[in-house]
């Protein structure tokens, strides 16, 4: 076989991985996304449902009661617990023992933003709550 052809076709198979690996890549990043606002649209559902049980009537209610072992309740109980302390996002994963790799903490930082936004944290730096 010819050397040169060899290396053309070496080449060739790089860029094609290469072009794939951006599409996973892109295709990881629009899911990440997607996930980020999905688990928010929860954390919003969850919260009406609360506040709709909480006003409810409770003689005769036959509804389950509000779900209290959420992530959001783990992260606001690990405050809870260390009031005096402060945390960034990687060290409350490992207190809450939950997976340190950069998806699973992404999601905890969009959920730490979303319980800043609701008055639940406070941010007193850059990464810290």
């Amino acid at each position: 076989m010819n050397i040169t052809k060899l290396l053309a076709d070496l080449q060739a198979q790089h860029h094609e991985t290469a072009a794939r690996a951006g599409e996973l890549s892109h295709q990881i990043a629009q899911l990440t996304a997607a996930l980020t606002e999905t688990e928010a649209r929860l954390a919003d559902l969850a919260t009406a449902r609360k506040v709709i049980a909480e006003l409810a009537p409770a003689a005769g209610s036959e509804s389950e009661p509000p779900e209290t072992n959420t992530a959001y309740q783990a992260i606001v109980n690990a405050f809870n617990q260390h009031p005096d302390q402060q945390f960034r996002t990687r060290e409350l994963h490992e207190l809450l023992d939950l997976p340190t790799n950069e998806a699973s903490v992404n999601v905890t930082r969009a959920r730490l933003g979303r319980l800043l936004r609701q008055g639940f944290l406070t941010q007193p730096g850059r990464g810290r709550y």
